[in-house]
């Protein structure tokens, strides 16, 4: 259930970086680290429209959707591995952000975020349009909570990709959220990444390693933690908490009760 809270906090915006995705386990104090075998490559990205697939898919009719938030230091890659989740497992969407900034060359209103200007975004900031919103480097970032709530209703579950302070807001407005950190292998490799970003100045990159130390410590916030190494391996894991928390009570009751009423029936 949404509650009334403005949006507030800050995200690292537009890093645009597709990194590698994730392959070893990580173990946290307070979170649960979602055990899943590395597969050969290209395993991770069968036909979601497959049969195998489809039997993992809700039943929409059954119960509400569920909510989880990924997060991550910028340059983990965190985006790609959840673009490449959403094509393997049915009724599963990412929420796309809203932004007031100017498109960059290549994005697609729409795909890459909802780009709007910064009076309409202040006008849903008024009206408590976000479940979550931020301003960056003077750009809001916000996430639609009529969007995300569509979705929930229909009984299909949808992935928040926002930044730690985003999903503190989320956790206090939606009761049930599913957090999952995604943490690069090492200091060292995080900051390789976003070198290898030729366009962004030395400012930004100490920047957004400075934010990434801060990030990284909240990882006990989470329900999971998956360290971002190898692109298959990540999207597996992701993909396997998806299923476990599907399969959960709170999720499979109707069905198991139904299920149960058939052998009161029968006698």
């Amino acid at each position: 259930m949404l509650n009334n809270l403005p949006g507030s906090g800050t995200r690292d915006a537009g890093s645009g970086i597709r990194d590698a995705g994730s392959g070893t386990r990580d173990a946290g104090s307070g979170t649960r680290d979602a055990g899943s075998g590395t597969r050969d490559a290209g395993s991770a990205t069968r036909d979601a429209g497959s049969g195998a697939e489809n039997a993992e898919s809700p039943n929409p009719s059954s119960r509400r959707g569920l909510l989880f938030v990924v997060s991550a230091p910028s340059g983990t890659g965190k985006t790609t591995v959840v673009e490449r989740l959403v094509q393997v497992i049915p009724d599963l969407s990412l929420s796309r952000s809203y932004t007031s900034r100017q498109k960059r060359v290549g994005e697609a209103d729409g795909v890459d975020y909802n780009f709007i200007t910064r009076t309409r975004f202040e006008q849903m900031i008024a009206a408590d349009d976000f479940l979550e919103w931020a301003e960056v480097f003077g750009n809001l970032y916000g996430t639609c909570a009529v969007d995300a709530e569509r979705d929930l209703a229909a009984g299909r579950d949808v992935v928040l990709v926002i930044d730690v302070q985003g999903a503190r807001q989320v956790r206090i407005r939606y009761d049930g959220t599913v957090g999952i950190f995604v943490m690069p292998p090492s200091f060292a490799t995080l900051e390789q990444r976003l070198r290898g970003r030729s366009k962004d100045p030395e400012p930004a990159i100490q920047r957004r390693l400075q934010t990434a130390r801060d990030e990284v410590a909240a990882f006990a916030e989470y329900d999971y933690v998956v360290v971002n190494e190898a692109l298959d391996a990540c999207v597996d894991r992701m993909r396997a908490i998806v299923l476990a928390e599907r399969a959960r009570l709170r999720c499979t009751a109707g069905i198991a009760e139904r299920i149960v009423r058939t052998f009161r029936e029968s006698s």
